[in-house]
């Protein structure tokens, strides 16, 4: 009887490995949201060769990326060399509901290039977007339409489950009007404005990205309960509500630009009203958090910072309020409350 033969079991994984290697898969999954990958099979199985004549790519060349990413779980190659989709591979379909798509695609490109300026920023301490792109991300994406598109979509990805976990841990049902102060596509005030009927919303925001708000809240069919109002938080806030509502606002900026904002909310806010920002918490000490490398991408991106409790406290006191109360969510952010004084 012959012996059987020796089958070599892999090595474990090694995690420091894996943490080096780890931006292969980011940009992998990049270039597929990138083709459309995930739409082109969602009627049936394909080959590489059919899928590189509908992207325009190189089927030999496209062919490892399927494989490695079938490897992966995302895509499944089955006989004949024909790949399927998955249930990971689904949420890279560009129209499904908690599409990643978007977010696919934005942290492959300027996320990408910012992140690999990191020794600069670390060494300079100069924003490494301001450095590569010539200009704060913020106008970058008012002159690029397109890229100011797929950054609204993964916001809203991200944002949609993140309105859920708030609202269900903050009660808002005395508030009658709502300020969302850089309230961007109107996505986080609809979902406030749905879960309570007799409550009027306000949305602040820059003028170009106002217009994109407008359009949402109309075709949501709450234009009548929301008034959309066009300005600058760094030159003024002149809007009247009971509750100014600011999530991941105040961590795309420094502190001297964060406190500018808050003091622009100072002069608008009535005595009564309550000051509300939905921003990450960081813990103390090696306490593991999303927000501490959220942190790293505020950095080299716009230049923010996320902040722990003494840090927010210092912010709330310098701009003329008092932290009330820290109120966590069932996802990683918390809504740090605030009064004037």
């Amino acid at each position: 009887m012959s012996k059987e033969p020796t089958v070599t079991q892999p090595e474990s994984p090694n995690p420091l490995g894996q943490m080096i290697t780890g931006y292969w898969i980011s940009q992998m999954v990049h270039v597929a949201a990138k083709l459309g990958l995930a739409d082109l099979l969602a009627d049936g199985p394909k080959t590489a060769e059919e899928l590189a004549a509908s992207t325009q790519t190189h089927p030999r060349s496209l062919y490892r990326l399927l494989r490695a990413l079938a490897s992966l779980g995302i895509f499944s190659e089955g006989q004949g060399g024909r790949f399927s989709r998955t249930p990971l591979s689904e949420g890279l379909r560009r129209d499904v509901p908690g599409s990643s798509w978007a977010m696919a695609v934005m942290m492959g490109e300027e996320h990408y290039r910012s992140w690999g300026d990191l020794l600069e920023n670390v060494r300079t301490g100069q924003t490494a977007f301001d450095r590569l792109y010539g200009k704060p991300i913020f106008e970058y994406l008012a002159e690029h339409p397109e890229q100011a598109k797929v950054f609204d979509a993964a916001m809203t990805a991200i944002h949609g489950r993140e309105t859920q976990a708030t609202l269900d841990s903050y009660d808002l049902s005395d508030v009658r009007v709502l300020a969302d102060v850089g309230g961007g596509n109107g996505s986080n005030l609809i979902g406030v404005l749905n879960r309570y009927p007799a409550m009027k919303g306000i949305l602040f925001d820059l003028p170009h990205v106002a217009d994109r708000a407008s359009a949402n809240l109309e075709q949501a069919g709450l234009s009548n309960r929301c008034e959309v109002v066009r300005g600058d938080f760094f030159r003024e806030i002149p809007v009247q509500a009971d509750a100014y509502f600011l999530r991941h606002i105040i961590h795309d900026w420094d502190d001297e630009k964060a406190g500018l904002i808050l003091r622009n909310i100072r002069q608008s806010i009535p005595q009564g009203g309550r000051l509300l920002l939905v921003e990450y918490v960081l813990p103390p000490g090696d306490t593991p958090s999303f927000g501490k490398l959220m942190d790293l991408n505020m950095m080299v991106l716009p230049g923010g910072l996320e902040r722990t409790e003494a840090e927010f406290r210092h912010l709330y006191d310098q701009s003329g309020f008092r932290l009330t109360r820290i109120v966590s969510t069932d996802g990683d952010l918390s809504v740090i409350e605030g009064q004037p004084v």
